[in-house]
């Protein structure tokens, strides 16, 4: 198959509260009337930490039951879905932890974040295994989620391993949110990958979800508000740029496979004089305007 039809659902969470309820009656009834409008969608994506926000102490054990709730959404839809993530409780562990499942209800794989948001983020740990899944008969899609995405080491790291496609979701309020924007079409560029960046709105997110294509081009880029975005995405329009270039210009990924470099940050035990001299990672303190020396 070359055509797989994505619904990311650029959400407006304003409706969850920190009181211990759960959004997913909402984000079920979203996902249900997409598919009733758009019966051909083959997979849904949601934001990160859409079900009960970036609060850490409604983190559960997986597999748990607010999966399960998602596993029996993704059987009665009968699609795929990336539930955004939840935060997963293991032992004295949290972390940020996605579940893609798929029409059946089966959970065919779990990724944790590997970038927590640090060090905003607190007491999140950090995932360590790039994620990719292969869909049967359609491709191999790469897992991510938010901060990831900063680090091209991520992307670059899961199309090394054949991903032909990100799921990107992201909860982003701050203002940095048109930076990610650019880092979103700079990674399908450089990757020549599709690259799904779903984030949400209202009071969680500043929304701007984007969806690029391997030569970097926009598919689609919301606004700040509620948005539902289907897209076709085409493996084969995508392997024929990896084969031939983007409108037969560069095959980046031919020159990195035919030209690799070790480079010096990742040898054995490097260490860079320069970085260590940046100080702690922490949160920036008030600056004391009275001391004037």
């Amino acid at each position: 198959m070359s055509i797989f039809s994505i619904a990311g659902l650029q959400l407006d969470l304003s409706a969850v509260k920190d009181s211990g309820s759960s959004n997913f009656g909402f984000i079920r009834e979203q996902v249900v009337s997409t598919v009733r409008r758009f019966p051909h969608v083959n997979m849904v994506v949601l934001p990160e930490l859409c079900t009960y926000g970036p609060a850490p102490k409604f983190a559960e054990q997986l597999p748990g039951n607010t999966e399960k709730q998602y596993q029996d959404l993704a059987r009665e839809c009968n699609v795929w879905i990336c539930n955004g993530s939840l935060f997963e409780r293991e032992g004295d562990q949290i972390y940020n932890t996605m579940s893609l499942i798929d029409p059946a209800g089966k959970i065919v794989s779990r990724y944790r974040k590997i970038y927590p948001f640090l060090p905003h983020e607190i007491g999140i740990s950090c995932g360590n295994k790039p994620t990719v899944v292969e869909i049967p008969n359609v491709g191999r899609f790469g897992l991510s989620i938010c901060y990831d995405m900063w680090y091209p080491e991520t992307i670059r790291s899961l199309v090394w391993d054949g991903a032909e496609v990100i799921i990107h979701p992201t909860l982003t309020n701050t203002i940095d949110r048109d930076a990610e924007v650019s880092i979103a079409r700079a990674n399908a560029t450089m990757n020549q990958c599709y690259l799904v960046d779903i984030n949400a709105t209202g009071s969680m997110g500043v929304g701007k979800s984007i969806v690029a294509g391997p030569g970097g081009e926009v598919i689609h880029q919301s606004g700040e508000q509620h948005d539902v975005i289907v897209v076709d995405i085409d493996l084969d329009y995508l392997r024929r740029v990896r084969q031939e270039g983007w409108n037969g210009l560069g095959q980046p990924l031919k020159s990195f496979r035919d030209n690799f470099k070790a480079y010096p940050p990742y040898q054995p035990n490097a260490e860079s004089t320069y970085l260590n001299a940046l100080g702690p990672l922490e949160k920036p303190k008030q600056r004391d305007w009275t001391n004037k020396t």
